[in-house]
């Protein structure tokens, strides 16, 4: 669907320390770094960060996520607990969302500008798995 998605930040150097430590637990590592810019990913960049003075301001009822693909329920964890470390915010301790499906597992935090980030992954040792990806 999406190649990437970009994203205004008021102080990269902030946003570089949030998000190089957040998404390490995740498998994801800045792939590009400039004066003005940083590019997230694995193999490739699906997220950038771009230098800017005027963001889009955070808006907690806007319904706008975005959602990080994690390996396991261990890194889910880790990206909450480095994120709080390093300037984010708490916006749902990692746990099982049962109202979405028995087997999500996810965490949310505010990244420095405000942005609402979550980390999910499926629980693998859920009773009675089930994929989430509102094909009903």
């Amino acid at each position: 669907m999406f190649d990437h998605i970009s994203i205004g930040v008021s102080d990269l150097a902030r946003s570089k320390r949030f998000y190089d430590a957040a998404l390490a637990p995740l498998g994801y590592e800045c792939l590009r770094e400039r004066e003005t810019l940083l590019g997230y990913g694995r193999a490739h960049i699906g997220l950038w960060l771009l230098a800017t003075d005027q963001p889009v301001q955070a808006d907690p009822k806007s319904g706008l996520h975005f959602c990080f693909a994690a390996p396991n329920v261990r890194s889910v964890g880790e990206f909450y607990a480095a994120a709080l470390a390093n300037g984010g915010q708490d916006n749902g301790a990692p746990g099982q969302r049962f109202e979405y499906a028995p087997d999500y597992y996810a965490a949310y935090v505010l990244d420095p500008d405000g942005y609402r980030l979550e980390a999910y992954t499926v629980d693998e040792e859920a009773e009675n798995p089930r994929s989430l990806h509102f094909d009903d």
